[in-house]
């Protein structure tokens, strides 16, 4: 059964009160702003700093790092115009606003990960096959350097929202930086204490596996909500069940369809059965009350019908049913 802790992840967020909603919603929009500000400069002014110790060194891990941070540099700056568009108020077009942008820029930066991968597989492989001179010393050192930026802005960003799809792939992003460095100084260390350069492309390689499986969920995760899929701590069969058990007045719940604008907007549709003479607005009013205290959706859409005809698969006749 859904808990009440367990969808506080999922929040009281989506009412019928836009204005509310969405105050409550971007409750820590202000702070996630300017984490992602402060890391966006942080690692564009660092990703310069490697891209020429990569070509002066000649390693592969400086260069995939780097062409990590490019776009670490780029997806954070996307999630900060997704801040901004998210903001603007719903309109005759688009009449839930722009709630789902950050999802479509968090599987954006998802797909630039699988690009960051190929890119690095590539090389790598390469490389194994010829290998080329590396300079231990100086990759150490902007290894050295490159880690301590990217530990600093894995700090940033890592306190910031935990429900956020966008924080959530700027986070992952920097998290393959982070990996990319540390692989970097691994390599450099080799490099400088035995001269065994395909060092560089092997750890090269195994940062792209790691940056693959975070890019796979993050895709998996945005794509869900993409695709209209059930908050994952919905279950449209527990809810038909929970309203008929404890919502008096209810003889059945079907036609259940659970979506969310974004992880932390969660949606629903039902249509429920009136027992005897229920009065449609107090029906209506305890079934939302069950739907926001037990599992955390605050905007449903309660379609109430009197008899045995669903008012969708049978012509309406007489007092066939009302939304609400």
């Amino acid at each position: 059964m859904a808990q009440p802790a367990r969808h506080a992840i999922f929040g009281a967020v989506m009412g019928h009160d836009h204005d509310h909603a969405h105050a409550h919603a971007h409750g820590n929009g202000g702070g996630d702003r300017r984490r992602l500000a402060l890391a966006a400069g942080l690692t564009a002014a660092f990703m310069g700093v490697e891209v020429v110790g990569g070509i002066v060194s000649g390693s592969l891990a400086l260069l995939a790092d780097a062409a990590h941070m490019l776009t670490d540099a780029a997806s954070l700056g996307l999630a900060l115009i997704a801040f901004r568009v998210t903001d603007r108020p719903a309109d005759r077009r688009r009449t839930y606003g722009y709630h789902r942008f950050p999802v479509l820029a968090a599987f954006v930066n998802g797909l630039a990960l699988l690009a960051i991968v190929g890119w690095i597989a590539v090389e790598a492989v390469h490389r194994l096959l010829a290998p080329t001179p590396v300079m231990g010393p100086a990759m150490a050192a902007i290894a050295a350097a490159g880690l301590v930026v990217n530990v600093a802005v894995f700090a940033i960003l890592h306190g910031g929202s935990r429900e956020n799809l966008n924080m959530r792939g700027a986070v992952l992003h920097v998290l393959g930086d982070l990996l990319g460095s540390v692989a970097a100084l691994g390599a450099a260390g080799v490099i400088l204490v035995t001269g065994w350069t395909p060092i560089d492309p092997i750890l090269s390689l195994l940062v792209a596996l790691l940056v693959l499986r975070s890019a796979w969920y993050l895709l998996r995760q945005a794509g869900h909500v993409l695709l209209e899929g059930a908050p994952g701590e919905i279950d449209p069969r527990e809810v038909e069940r929970v309203l008929g058990e404890t919502v008096a007045g209810v003889r059945d719940v079907h036609h259940v369809h659970a979506w969310a604008l974004s992880p932390e907007r969660p949606m629903m549709s039902l249509h429920v059965t009136a027992a005897g003479d229920a009065e449609h607005d107090a029906l209506a009013a305890r079934v939302k009350a069950v739907l926001r205290e037990r599992f955390g959706v605050d905007h449903a859409t309660v379609q109430i019908e009197y008899g045995d005809a669903c008012i969708d698969e049978a012509p309406a006749t007489g007092h066939a049913g009302h939304a609400a």
